[in-house]
């Protein structure tokens, strides 16, 4: 299907070749029909999909169309979405597509002044991208009104609750008229985000285009065990391959991410942090010279696991294993994005063969593991940390939690050690 067979306005099919975009994506080609139809719509998709231009396109085709020809500065439509970076990543999205259009559109979000946001709130908004944190405190203020909303988008609704957000959701949607359409976006759909999706849509249609907690088959994920203190100069020995152009390394912490800038830089590797104590302009600036290929690697937490796009990035590292399973999907999912391939490679170190686990249980792969680099993780030293540190676990659970760390491919050098630390990891 193209999307010329999506019954698509000619200004939006001239923006979306523009862009160079013919063939929609499968959430884009389910969804863009049924929200054009004017239902409510319950996406359960993950990152790297194209659901913003899912909900996007149709939302700019049906305001457009109904109102054409008449003029007002209520907001008609609103996105909520979690991050600074995925709002603004949302409203060029709305600019791309929307190009050839008459509509409005607004970002708003916290860590920056807020003069610009209502200067343009009071010369008239047809759409509205924010954050809760900055369009509560913009409502409070008087400056925004949600009575004429037509159309609500909530988005990565499980990240909202990942970030404790979902309180402010519901004060936001308590403000909403009861007569709308809604759209509800959500990469996995845990028992909280089940109900709320309950209480504010009406009727919905379903769209589920992939298993939930899945990677891209695209994306070539493998395993280095490796020694904490040895981390570093595993990252330097596989950045020598200068066939990697640009790299995203994850971290847990933001005091993490910064070494690592400082001791990338100090061997001569251009690299920046993104994470929650940066300010906007920092985090956007190092984003942009990323992207422009400015600087080589960018070192982020969680916060840029989702929602940030960029472009034909063929490389992420988790440095560190995020102690969320569900992180492992959005973080890999930064590459291999829209059917291209893309690489994966995460170390473990001997306190985080939990994670590890709860990874393959959850993805349902059992990771390659790399024998052969030159900083291999001592597997007595790794048997003494896990026992010692491990929390205590039934029979059951611990049994549940084993199963993705059968069948391990290859046979590492130490491969007696290997099976000895299976086996007493089963037995406890």
């Amino acid at each position: 299907m193209l999307f010329k067979d999506l019954n698509l306005i000619a200004p939006i099919l001239k923006a979306l070749e523009t862009q160079g975009y013919t063939q929609p994506t499968p959430i884009q080609e389910q969804s863009i029909p049924k929200i054009l139809q004017g239902k409510d719509l319950l996406g359960c998709a993950q990152t790297g999909t194209g659901k913003t231009a899912a909900f996007a396109i149709p939302m700019l085709q049906l305001l457009h169309e109904k109102h054409l020809n008449t003029k007002s500065k209520n907001i008609k439509a609103l996105i909520l979405t979690p991050t600074r970076e995925l709002a603004i990543q949302i409203e060029e999205s709305f600019n791309a597509y929307g190009n050839n259009l008459n509509l409005r559109h607004l970002v708003i979000f916290g860590g920056v002044g807020q003069k610009a946001q209502t200067d343009a709130l009071h010369r008239g908004v047809d759409i509205l991208v924010a954050t809760p944190g900055r369009l509560l405190d913009l409502m409070n203020q008087g400056f925004i009104n949600l009575n004429s909303i037509e159309i609500f988008v909530l988005d990565e609704a499980d990240r909202m609750l990942d970030m404790g957000f979902i309180h402010d959701v519901k004060r936001v949607v308590a403000k909403l008229p009861s007569k709308r359409q809604t759209l509800f976006f959500s990469a996995t759909m845990p028992n909280e985000i089940q109900k709320l999706a309950n209480t504010i849509l009406d009727s919905p249609v379903k769209v589920e285009v992939t298993p939930e907690s899945t990677t891209a088959e695209t994306i070539n994920q493998s395993i280095y065990f490796v020694d904490k203190p040895d981390k570093r100069k595993l990252l330097l020995h596989l950045l020598d391959d200068k066939t990697i152009e640009t790299a995203l390394v994850f971290t847990r912490t933001k005091h993490g991410a910064d070494r690592i800038v400082k001791d990338l830089g100090h061997s001569g590797v251009k690299a920046a942090a993104i994470h929650g104590n940066k300010s906007q302009n920092a985090r956007q600036r190092a984003l942009t010279q990323f992207k422009d290929k400015q600087i080589r690697v960018l070192v982020a937490t969680d916060i840029a696991a989702r929602g940030i796009d960029i472009d034909q990035l063929s490389h992420v590292f988790n440095y560190e294993l995020p102690n969320i399973p569900e992180s492992y999907v959005h973080r890999i999912g930064r590459t291999g994005r829209a059917g291209a391939n893309g690489t994966a490679i995460s170390f473990c170190d001997a306190e985080e063969n939990e994670y590890l686990l709860d990874i393959q249980k959850l993805i349902k792969i059992t990771l390659p593991i790399v024998e052969d680099h030159p900083y291999p993780l001592k597997w007595d030293s790794m048997l003494a940390k896990t026992e010692v540190k491990r929390k205590p676990q039934s029979r059951n659970n611990t049994s549940n939690r084993s199963r993705g760390d059968g069948n391990m491919s290859g046979k590492p050098r130490n491969a007696s050690n290997n099976r000895k630390f299976n086996s007493r990891r089963k037995d406890q």
